[in-house]
């Protein structure tokens, strides 16, 4: 008998799918250049909001979405990797997946942190870089452009190839419970809250670190 568990809050969906549509828009912003690029300080901005505010609800979300929920030993991973793991191993992300979330967090927070740092010597420079040697800004903008970005699409690349072989080959949907928020267990498996309370608390957090974004957009003014 197949069990209707919640297991992504509203949050951390709405979440995920800001980032789908960010990331390439900062990916197309920076390649065009010129005045696209001021798009790209723009998204680049909303990302720093988006990755706040992941960073506090991995500890205050949903069941599911919390590190606690998925962070995972290389013993564990190693066993998952032999021989697929154990049902509870599939019911938020697999030790495979947790990976992939923290390989991708710590990407997109070095990116946005040398974006921040950054000077393309012509026209944008980034809010933070008054506040450092041209040293730190030269390596910043280094490997914001020529690392960094590359280091992300190889992420992302991976990231679609595992929805596809989960897909064809282990036959379990990905895309769909990060939609509807719902999955279809084997067996029950304790719901993630998400309620009127919760939505209403992340809509509070997400004000607060849109507000933390806006203040160091202006570090550089002052």
């Amino acid at each position: 008998m197949a069990h209707t568990v919640r297991i992504w809050d509203l949050p951390t969906r709405l979440f995920h799918w800001c980032l789908v549509i960010a990331i390439p828009g900062l990916l197309l912003t920076a390649n065009i250049g010129g005045n696209a690029m001021v798009w790209h300080f723009r998204l680049g901005y909303c990302v720093l909001t988006l990755l706040m505010f992941r960073l506090v609800w991995g500890f205050v979300g949903g069941r599911w979405s919390r590190f606690t929920a998925f962070a995972c030993s290389p013993t564990r991973l190693l066993h998952y990797l032999r021989t697929g793991g154990a049902s509870h191993d599939n019911v938020g992300h697999s030790p495979l997946g947790a990976l992939s979330v923290f390989a991708l967090l710590g990407v997109l927070l070095a990116q946005v942190g040398t974006g921040l740092l950054s000077d393309d010597e012509i026209a944008f420079s980034g809010p933070l870089t008054r506040w450092v040697s041209s040293a730190v800004v030269e390596q910043a903008t280094r490997y914001h452009a020529d690392i960094g970005q590359y280091l992300l699409l190889g992420l992302i690349g991976l990231h679609l190839l595992a929805i596809l072989f989960y897909v064809l080959i282990r036959r379990q949907t990905l895309v769909r419970p990060m939609i509807g928020g719902d999955k279809q267990l084997p067996s029950a498996a304790p719901s993630a809250r998400d309620d009127r309370v919760t939505r209403l608390a992340a809509g509070a957090l997400l004000a607060l670190c849109a507000a933390a974004s806006w203040w160091v957009s202006g570090l550089g003014a002052l």
